[in-house]
């Protein structure tokens, strides 16, 4: 059942995009929480939370041997930047970054290794700005989902159709009479 696996397969695809930064817009002034977990409940050995423009200028924050160290921090976050879970449990490893301001707008980059070498990653694309969104951006993602929800139901469709007349040839119909056989007698 090749149509089967095929169609599984364009189903889990999107599943498997999840490396896609998540995307929070804010305006100045403003805390926002720059959300990250860990893949386990372990203690945590090492998280850096690095911008990505900002190269080996220091980090957002830096955490190791079970303290915090503002003294790696890159000096626009000093002060500005602390850990919302100071007991990290159940692997939440987020931090709220005070007062925002454009300043802030960039990719950030959370990296965590819990004891034992587990380590995790994950992308925040962060935008600060005043403006609203523009109409219709808030939509926009649900415009995707909706074009893509009816691509894999058209597809679902047309492999199950082909299933159905595959399944269900001539040799299955019981009103299909086979033709006769031709005589192949010598005279």
């Amino acid at each position: 059942m090749l149509p089967s696996a095929v169609l599984v397969f364009l189903l889990l695809l999107p599943l498997s995009a999840s490396e896609e930064p998540e995307e929070l817009t804010v305006k100045p002034e403003h805390n926002v929480t720059l959300g990250c977990r860990a893949l386990s409940d372990g203690a945590v050995t090492l998280l850096e939370w690095k911008r990505r423009d900002l190269k080996d200028d220091g980090y957002v924050f830096f955490y190791r041997n079970q303290r915090a160290y503002e003294k790696y921090q890159h000096l626009h976050y000093r002060g500005r930047v602390e850990l919302r879970d100071p007991e990290m449990r159940h692997g939440d490893v987020s931090v709220v970054l005070k007062n925002v301001s454009v300043n802030d707008t960039g990719t950030y980059d959370c990296r965590v290794i819990i004891a034992g070498g587990n380590e995790s990653r994950q992308l925040i694309d962060l935008t600060v700005t005043d403006s609203d969104p523009p109409a219709g951006q808030e939509g926009r993602y649900l415009v995707c989902v909706s074009v893509a929800g009816c691509f894999l139901l058209i597809v679902f469709v047309v492999l199950s159709v082909l299933c159905c007349k595959r399944c269900n040839g001539p040799t299955k119909n019981p009103s299909y009479k086979a033709p006769a056989a031709e005589s192949t007698e010598v005279t």
